[in-house]
């Protein structure tokens, strides 16, 4: 049986739950999620906690076991909690600012790329990292991660001098430059 899949997910107590048929519902303090699961899996809750449960142990169910109840719990602690990310940006001249919920970053191009906040997720730039430094918050982890990837991808880091987007504990594997002739 999936290790994953066989633990209950506590429900906080300003967390609501509404289960109908293969559609669940998620309220809380920091906002609302709705996810749409296999009719195959079986959620239910029982005091306080949610159960999933796979009907057969066959590859396909046993697979969705975990992703479900996996998915069930990101839900929970986003609605609870939120998610954040923080990108590290380094190089000359490399920053970040706000430009009201947009994100407007200077990354050496010709001209600032303006990225625009998606619904759920908000941007803050710290003053004491002097625009080095980004802070994704949400409730949707998924939406978040795909956020902070493409903002990443914008500049993403380079082996030899390591300038570039980085997630917050990324480490670069650094390359060594060109070596002139003897």
């Amino acid at each position: 049986m999936s290790r994953i899949g066989k633990q209950p997910i506590p429900i906080p107590n300003k967390v609501n739950v509404t289960i109908k048929r293969n559609e669940v519902i998620v309220k809380g303090p920091k906002g609302e999620l709705t996810q749409t699961f296999n009719p195959d899996i079986t959620i239910e809750e029982q005091d306080g906690e949610l159960h999933v449960t796979r009907p057969t142990d066959m590859r396909h169910h046993r697979s969705l076991h975990g992703l479900t109840r996996a998915l069930l719990n990101n839900m929970v602690v986003g609605v609870s909690e939120g998610f954040t990310k923080k990108l590290i940006i380094s190089g000359v001249g490399y920053r970040a600012e706000l430009q009201g919920s947009d994100l407007k970053l200077f990354l050496g191009f010709s001209h600032d790329v303006i990225y625009p906040a998606p619904d759920g997720i908000t941007f803050d730039v710290p003053k004491e990292s002097r625009g080095t430094q980004i802070v994704i918050e949400g409730i949707d982890k998924q939406v978040l991660g795909q956020v902070a990837s493409e903002i990443r991808k914008l500049r993403p880091p380079e082996p030899y001098k390591g300038k570039g987007i980085t997630y917050e504990g990324e480490v670069i594997r650094r390359k060594a430059g060109k070596s002139g002739k003897a």
